[in-house]
């Protein structure tokens, strides 16, 4: 695939913004800062403009003005993108966050979301039925980059991933024509769809399918935190205790530091510690019985367990990390915690180098487990875990420690990993992680890849390769060594000469 397209800076936007409802804002724009901005402040990036959609046909009206004139296309929904793929340098940004509508169907159980909806939108709409859909842990987070990528949360023991839940889907193909995919239209559109991130188009609104949940959408959750010095015996005990709950109750277990802020009690604030946060979903009648074990367990420093809302656990970490926090991530998935793996986590938790940085671990079993290996894009099916490293902090100036405490110990503890990693969690780490996070479906995706962007137009993601089309292999190794107050560069070299090459002459050479 060799083509040689004119940069966006020399393209006709006054065209493109008399055809859009929405906002088209270039840089000099008033709001432009504000709107390139993504929710990973170590992400500068400048896009040449950035299109504020309204509705679908702006998404179409967008992508056959880039078609058009070769420009380069970066998608944006909630801005949580781990490696910041909503935004790229020269780039036109879709940017999805105005379509935020929601449709609650409580007679069929379902939920139709914009693609531009958090996770708070719709668990505000669903919760006042009583009902959810399963998504992940925090309310900020785009409902539509999770639900590509999979959508490991709360409730994916009882109910399965987000993916297990997605009904239809509206999309706007690379050629600027709109499908509804489904399990009956476009059903391999639809498969990849679950799983394979944004490789295929822009989803514009989705349906899932949604679940009585508690009493009226009133669960039984929060942290149980232990002292740090508890760590190996939590987790051995945790390992074996997980697979053993009734579905109703589910919990990821975290390195944390105890935030300085209700409701910690003030003796605890700043301490080092283990924690789960369990969420159960069950009758209440039963609750005591089955919260029993995990309330009693070991010598634990707080007990926070109580009736609420869904959508307050849902929350219950978003004031605690806001947008504009300097993140770098590092992620796997585990089949076991082995005894090895609890000696790396022994020895990095002590090292936690911020108030903000953590590890977390979100078990993948139960109904997750059940559904094939291949019945989604989404490949990790064995039970286990998702685990992610993430090194976190508002300063930019700790860049450089966060994220080499990051690197330090994902190395030591990826040899106890299943190979690959969830999608949503990993920065751009090249092909070879990629293919790695999709075990046997990779070349099922390549093909439908071909099929719908033969082109590669929506490459500006976890990038799955058209079917035929090759790139020099990459590793994690590849990842950029960061030190210090920088922005990510998400390039290897060679990628950056070819692009500050493209910047000064205003021709993109695309990949060959």
């Amino acid at each position: 695939m060799t083509t040689t397209t004119v940069g966006i800076a020399t393209t006709p936007l006054p065209e493109l913004a008399a055809a859009l409802r929405g906002d088209l804002i270039v840089p000099g724009d008033p709001g432009y800062e504000q709107a390139r901005a993504v929710y990973n402040a170590m992400i500068g990036k400048y896009p040449a403009a950035i299109a504020r959609c309204r509705d679908s046909a702006d998404v179409i009206a967008c992508v056959r003005f880039a078609r058009a004139h070769g420009a380069e296309i970066a998608v944006r929904g909630g801005g949580h993108s781990a490696a910041g793929f909503g935004v790229a340098d020269d780039a036109l940004v879709i940017d999805l966050s105005l379509l935020r509508s929601t449709t609650v169907d409580p007679h069929n159980h379902t939920v139709r979301a914009d693609a531009g909806c958090t996770w708070a939108d719709v668990d505000h709409a669903t919760v006042a039925f009583g009902m959810a859909t399963p998504s992940g842990f925090l309310a900020s987070t785009g409902v539509a980059g999770l639900a590509l990528g999979g959508g490991i949360g709360y409730l994916s023991r009882r109910f399965g991933l987000t993916v297990d839940n997605l009904l239809s889907a509206d999309v706007v193909l690379a050629d600027g024509t709109f499908v509804t995919a489904s399990e009956n239209s476009h059903s391999d559109l639809f498969w990849a769809l679950r799983g394979g991130g944004g490789n295929f188009g822009i989803v514009t609104s989705f349906t899932f399918r949604c679940h009585d949940i508690g009493e009226g959408g009133t669960i039984i959750g929060g942290p149980v935190l232990y002292d740090l010095a508890d760590t190996a015996e939590v987790m051995r005990w945790y390992r074996e205790l997980l697979p053993s709950l009734p579905e109703e109750l589910s919990g990821w277990i975290a390195l944390l530091t105890i935030p300085p802020a209700a409701p910690f009690p003030a003796a605890l604030w700043g301490r080092k510690a283990c924690g789960i946060v369990w969420c159960y979903t069950g009758p209440h009648d039963r609750a005591d019985e089955i919260l029993e074990p995990v309330k009693t367990h070991g010598s634990p420093l707080l007990v926070g367990l109580q009736p609420m809302p869904f959508d307050v656990l849902q929350s219950a970490f978003d004031p605690l990390y806001p947008a504009g926090l300097q993140w770098y991530w590092r992620a796997d998935f585990f089949n076991e915690i082995s005894d090895t793996a609890i000696d790396v986590h022994t020895k990095y938790g002590a090292q936690l180098p911020t108030g903000h940085s953590t590890m977390h671990m979100y078990p993948i079993d139960g109904a997750a487990s059940r559904v094939p290996a291949d019945a989604t894009a989404f490949a990790y099916r064995e039970g286990g875990w998702a685990g992610i490293i993430a090194g976190v902090d508002p300063d930019p100036a700790n860049a450089g420690l966060i994220s080499e405490w990051v690197k330090d110990y994902w190395q030591d503890l990826h040899p106890t990993s299943a190979g690959g990693a969830y999608i949503n969690f990993m920065m751009n780490e090249g092909q070879d992680r990629i293919k790695a996070s999709y075990l046997g479906n990779y070349d099922r995706l390549t093909r439908i890849k071909h099929r719908y962007d033969p082109g590669n137009t929506f490459h500006i993601n976890q990038n799955i390769l058209p079917a035929g089309e090759t790139r020099p292999s990459e590793s994690a190794t590849d990842v950029p060594d960061w030190s210090g107050p920088v922005v990510v560069d998400e390039h290897t070299d060679a990628e950056e000469r070819v692009l500050s090459d493209e910047r000064r002459t205003g021709v993109r050479i695309a990949p060959s």
